[in-house]
């Protein structure tokens, strides 16, 4: 038995060491961000993790710094957001892979590529002009007299707020959740839902007991994508959510965010400004993190759930 030729073997090592090193790198790219922003912040930090992140004043002037906003309004607008986006982002996964000929899938496909490809900037021009006063005017006081009775959709209609926020990020997120589902949608064995069909199904019982169960995970990956982006954007967040550092359970009341908070104050930070900011940049990682920690324990607690012996009986 013949050895395999030097030369080969020794261009094997080489792309493997290269690719090895290219992905080494990322870790330590991020190590050093995560180094430098926590160096940056640890006087704040020092003075009590706990104490920063529940606090509720952020005052830059009398140099009282609390996160509690900004953590609150990032995670309400993202939840929106994933709320909203999901639901229509799998219906149109569903109807270009399943029921939509090719004509009709090319089109949609364009104006899915068009909306990502539309920049922020673009997107928060469009609601400010459109929808915070679609909001103000129709939306808002329709949700307060239907829904008043909640807590989420009391106080005054003034378009610029938590629910304008979360509904333009759901715009922004829908193209990344819409073609990461239908590349997962179309990896579906198509023996699965031809064998439903044999038996007797219909086309949305097949969608239903073959393609979704089997697709799930990826379908769920699809929407942690879309929320990653929705827990980072800055410029269209920033120009339709108030900028308000306060704190409240309706959805129409102004609010602040993690990202929008960092790109209005950092060019004039210094100090314990700085310092409180960079905090603020750890904070923002912690929370993409443990949403995406979360997402994954609900994933798993879904999974079980569906593979007991119970659900497979019903």
């Amino acid at each position: 038995m013949k050895s395999p030729p030097t030369g080969r073997h020794r261009g094997d090592q080489l792309y493997s060491g290269v690719l090895t090193l290219a992905g080494g790198l990322v870790f330590v790219l991020a190590g050093a961000v995560v180094a430098v922003a926590a160096r940056i912040a640890s006087p704040t930090l020092s003075g009590g993790v706990w104490r920063f992140l529940s606090g509720r004043v952020w005052d830059p002037v009398h140099q009282i710094f609390g996160a509690l906003p900004f953590v609150y309004g990032t995670v309400v607008t993202s939840i929106i957001a994933a709320v909203v986006a999901a639901p229509v982002a799998l219906g149109v996964a569903l109807f270009v892979v399943e029921i939509a000929g090719p004509r009709s899938r090319t089109l949609i496909g364009f104006f899915i590529e068009l909306l990502a490809a539309i920049p922020s900037v673009v997107y928060g021009l469009w609601g400010l002009v459109v929808l915070v006063p679609l909001l103000r005017q129709w939306i808002e006081p329709a949700l307060s007299s239907t829904l008043g009775f909640l807590p989420l959709f009391r106080g005054p209609p003034l378009g610029l707020g938590y629910l304008a926020a979360g509904l333009l990020l759901a715009v922004m997120i829908l193209p990344t959740i819409t073609t990461v589902s239908i590349e997962v949608l179309r990896a579906v064995p198509s023996s699965l839902s031809e064998g439903a069909l044999a038996l007797g199904a219909t086309r949305w019982e097949a969608i239903r007991m073959a393609i979704l169960p089997f697709a799930r995970r990826g379908l769920f990956g699809a929407v942690l994508l879309g929320l990653a982006r929705a827990i980072g954007e800055t410029m269209a967040v920033t120009m339709v959510i108030g900028n308000q550092a306060s704190l409240g359970a309706s959805l129409f009341q102004p609010g602040y965010t993690l990202p929008a908070v960092l790109a209005n104050e950092f060019t004039e930070a210094a100090g314990p400004h700085l310092a409180a900011l960079a905090s603020l940049a750890l904070v923002l990682l912690g929370v993409a993190l443990s949403m995406s920690a979360l997402a994954r324990i609900l994933l798993r607690l879904t999974g079980r759930r569906t593979e007991s012996p119970d659900a497979s009986a019903a």
